[in-house]
């Protein structure tokens, strides 16, 4: 038996479910594409991220009942077409509306193919950058909109979580800690956070204090290299990564994201122009592998203090 599975004690917390996003494989989910659901889960993945948005059809139906015939959890974000103007943090109050009711419409979708959570920077919208001193009342108004729309996602049972983005994305929440403070004044227990390790190299000094900065409210993360590649090898430092996961007791989501260079100019169009992931299989295979190794890792401390 290894450390990885171990019953979990008051030391070893139960282990996270690994997981993989839909761009390692297509730039657009389809019903094309569900044989990937069963690729994922023969690699190793228990947990699987639909990008969708209005640009993005499919049969939910058919989704839901692959994933849930291979045991895969299904999760969701804002990955597709999504309208400039639909945006909770603007400034128009009418944009602000729109933004609650385009993100509505995702919970729908994400609740029809059975998924737990509507994950993203659902507080802004990524890309639009506003390079001015906060205005009073933006933080207050953003707090309303999320509030509203997790307690629209309660009741169909998914779960709001929250990605803070580096600033070259978002102006809003870059930092844990202003991803807790929105949290707060949203005031509502269907709100949680998901660190991305590639963000985080950016606008984060101590991975671990990070970490322990939203401890609870923990819902997830995504990781990849600083580059955006594979984990391992690169700036992230795992070993205090998956130390402080091991501290607060973490039991959720680790999901491998990035872009598949293969398909087209796809990455170009997402804003990558290196090649880090020219094949999705590979990429999960050597990713799980490492992931489910610093998390082994992590537990040896605590197996090695219960002998003594």
């Amino acid at each position: 038996m290894t450390a990885e599975d171990r019953p979990a004690t008051s030391d070893t917390p139960s282990k996270p479910r690994f997981g993989a996003h839909c761009y390692l494989f297509t730039a657009r989910w389809s019903d094309a594409g569900l044989d990937v659901l069963d690729q994922v889960r023969a690699l190793g993945a228990e947990s699987f991220e639909i990008a969708i948005g209005d640009d993005v059809e499919f049969n939910a139906a058919l989704t839901r009942r692959r994933a849930e015939e291979l045991g895969l959890q299904l999760t969701t974000g804002p990955g597709g077409l999504w309208p400039v103007d639909c945006d909770l943090s603007a400034d128009d109050a009418g944009q602000r509306r729109r933004g609650l009711a385009w993100h509505k419409r995702q919970v729908d979708a994400s609740a029809a193919i059975g998924a737990i959570a509507y994950t993203g920077a659902l507080y802004g919208h990524p890309g639009t950058v506003q390079r001015r001193i906060p205005p009073a009342g933006e933080y207050e108004r953003t707090a309303e909109g999320l509030h509203a729309l997790a307690q629209y996602a309660a009741a169909q049972g998914v779960q709001i979580v929250l990605e803070p983005m580096s600033h070259f994305r978002t102006h809003l929440v870059n930092t844990p800690e202003q991803g807790m403070r929105l949290i707060e004044m949203a005031g509502h227990p269907n709100l949680r956070i998901l660190l991305d390790t590639y963000h985080m190299v950016t606008e984060v000094r101590d991975f671990a204090a990070a970490i322990r900065t939203v401890r609870d409210r923990l819902w997830g993360l995504h990781a990849c290299e600083n580059d955006r590649g594979v984990p391992g090898g690169g700036l992230v430092p795992w070993a205090a990564v998956f130390g402080a996961l091991r501290e607060i007791g973490f039991s959720g989501y680790l999901v491998l994201e990035a872009y598949n260079s293969s398909l087209g100019d796809f990455v170009y169009r997402r804003g990558m122009f290196h090649n880090v992931c020219p094949d999705g299989a590979a990429f999960v295979r050597q990713g799980l592998g490492f992931l489910r190794e610093q998390w082994a890792n992590s537990l040896a401390p605590a197996a090695a203090a219960t002998k003594h």
